[in-house]
């Protein structure tokens, strides 16, 4: 079997609370009829979206003729051959992510089992989701509680809440020091949210990376008692002796790594102790089998691993395949309840999500496709979908 063509496209439309709801979607043709397809990263709405496109088909030379089981080989001659050209750091990785996807893909449709199959078999049937949660246009710690109560009636045992841009007490739009209003709001809304749920309720809290290291101290310290699953990315993600600090100081739960690519920077971060539950974003840190090779060096850290999502039902699965093939998954990110469309972009065995958990398909590869209709009507900026 030989590639031989490669395409894109972007899809998604903005929405509230949804910056993530933009996809890049990438298709590899065989010569044995065999379509692969995998989604990555998009570069977000905040730009054009189509950088990632572009790098996409700037790899396409590099692909037709290769013989799409060699996954790995043609990883490496991606990864390596664009080392002096950014290709661990985005928009590349996001685009060697997708590829890599799509390979998985075509391998498994090719021998008629599901990826997961591929990585080894499966720890488990069902992936455990948590709600990524927005109260709305407001920071009224009534309104955080309620949204809460509301997630867990539809079935979700964890949840999690952004506090990093309440619209209360920020001192400066660029000064990340929390002063004692912000800060006295921002734990009395954790207070209300646990307080509402419960303790049977697991609940993270996100920071986005919008915290200076006193204020992330301050912080950590003072929910320890409110058992959180984690406090996620307390202070931006590129300083790791600063997390590192921050997990020192306190017993509460660190969590990061949406903003890390590849192994080889999970390693780092290992080595310094800057955190204890990592959360890759897979669609856009190297792809299904890179995936798998983080979360096999966490676990022999005893680390678990939670992955940042914000994908598509197709992306979503791929992570689940990948997810079910550790022994040390934690949970995965549901970004959507706000976008109407999410459940509509994609074909497979619907609902996707039912009761906070996602079924790993059985169906050959990854076992969810795009839904041409409901895509060509979401394509972004103009964009044309596959031939």
């Amino acid at each position: 079997m030989k590639i031989t063509d490669v395409q894109a496209c972007v899809i998604g439309r903005q929405e509230a609370h949804s910056g993530g709801s933009v996809w890049t979607f990438v298709r590899i043709y065989t010569d044995e009829g065999i379509v692969g397809t995998g989604e990555c990263n998009s570069g977000g709405p905040g730009y054009s979206g189509f950088a990632t496109k572009e790098a996409i088909i700037a790899m396409k030379h590099r692909l037709i003729g290769e013989d799409p089981f060699n996954i790995n080989m043609i990883y490496e001659k991606l990864r390596r051959g664009g080392r002096y050209g950014g290709s661990t750091t985005a928009p590349l990785i996001f685009a060697l992510t997708g590829i890599d996807n799509a390979l998985y893909d075509i391998v498994g449709k090719a021998l008629n089992v599901p990826v997961y199959k591929l990585l080894g078999g499966k720890f488990r049937d069902k992936i455990r989701l948590y709600a990524d949660c927005h109260a709305g246009e407001t920071d009224d710690a009534q309104a955080y509680a309620q949204k809460a109560m509301e997630v867990v009636e539809m079935g979700f045992s964890a949840v999690k809440f952004d506090v990093d841009n309440t619209g209360t007490g920020k001192l400066d739009d660029y000064n990340w020091t929390v002063g004692a209003k912000e800060m006295t709001h921002v734990i009395g809304l954790i207070e209300g949210i646990r307080e509402a749920v419960g303790y049977e309720i697991d609940l993270a809290i996100d920071c986005h990376g919008q915290f200076d290291l006193p204020s992330a101290i301050t912080l950590a310290k003072a929910v320890e008692p409110l058992r959180l699953l984690w406090l996620e990315e307390p202070v931006p993600a590129e300083n790791l002796d600063a997390l590192a600090q921050v997990r020192s100081t306190s017993s509460t739960v660190i969590c990061t790594g949406e903003n890390q690519y590849t192994r080889f920077e999970f390693i780092e971060m290992f080595a310094k102790k800057a955190v204890d539950i990592i959360m890759p974003d897979l669609a856009k840190a190297g792809g299904i089998a890179e995936g798998k090779r983080i979360a096999d060096i966490a676990d022999a850290h005893y680390i678990p691993i939670a992955p940042h999502n914000v994908s598509s039902p197709l992306g979503m699965m791929a992570a689940c395949h990948v997810m079910a093939a550790v022994p040390n998954f934690l949970l995965l990110e549901f970004h959507a309840l706000d976008i109407p469309w999410w459940n509509d972009l994609c074909d497979g065995d619907k609902p996707f999500v039912e009761n906070g958990f996602m079924t790993v398909s059985e169906r050959p590869g990854i076992g969810v496709e795009l839904n041409p209709a409901a895509a060509k009507s979401l394509l972004w900026n103009g964009d044309t979908y596959f031939d």
